[in-house]
């Protein structure tokens, strides 16, 4: 299979990531904004994640954590050097080996579907408000759309990815009001371990719900930041 066309729709504008008092941060022409996972991870409910690293203890859980942005780091890097045109090389390692299986799965299974890249790895700002990077930007069986990949250890519920939801809409957002773009769509690509593929997608009927909920947290995350800046 080939990679879809590259098509050079937009001038993207450069924002670089850094890390500020242990938050990723980024700093862009609007100024210097959090980023889209660091207003979700500290606007979310951490009692279940809390839970799960009492009961198999904080070393295992370390260990799990580790193994699975190790896997996702190379599945990412797999997946961007395919759509860039690159030669696929997943080596020897165990985790390159299995990260290039999953990579193969979300090729055949979703990447055939996508018309044209606009841009992979896209770092996208709301001004003021937010940034991000976008794994991918393009149009998915013919609309515009942000894309992005997940791995997982095991499939998962659709009720446990509203996080997901919320991010797309958030870079889609972003993406609309930098570029004017109308971008009301996403899709989540995800492979877990034993290379069964899910997808998740945010279609237009639910935009607007999501952009609510989305900004919701963003407001959550400022009411907690202006007051722990207070004290």
């Amino acid at each position: 299979m080939k990679p879809p066309p590259f098509v050079e729709l937009i001038k993207y504008h450069d924002i670089e990531q850094i890390t500020e008092q242990g938050s990723r941060v980024y700093h862009t022409p609007s100024g210097t904004t959090p980023s889209v996972t660091t207003i979700l991870s500290k606007t979310k409910d951490m009692r279940g994640l809390n839970a799960w690293k009492k009961r198999v203890g904080e070393d295992e859980a370390k260990r799990i954590v580790t193994e699975a942005s190790g896997i996702g780091t190379a599945m990412h890097n797999n997946l961007e050097k395919f759509l860039a045109g690159h030669k696929r090389v997943p080596g020897n390692n165990l985790v390159h080996l299995q990260a290039n299986k999953m990579a193969d799965v979300i090729i055949t299974e979703a990447l055939e579907d996508v018309d044209e890249v606009w841009a992979i790895e896209q770092g996208l700002y709301y001004p003021e408000m937010y940034s991000g990077t976008a794994d991918l930007c393009g149009k998915y069986k013919g609309n515009p759309a942000i894309m992005d990949f997940k791995q997982s250890n095991r499939p998962k519920k659709k009720e446990w990815v509203d996080d997901y939801y919320l991010q797309l809409v958030a870079y889609a957002l972003a993406h609309n009001k930098v570029y004017g773009t109308n971008i009301r769509e996403g899709h989540i690509f995800m492979c877990s371990r034993d290379l069964t593929y899910q997808q998740f997608d945010l279609t237009p009927d639910k935009f607007d719900y999501w952009t609510n909920q989305w900004l919701d947290r963003v407001a959550e995350y400022y009411i907690k930041f202006e007051n722990c800046q207070g004290v």
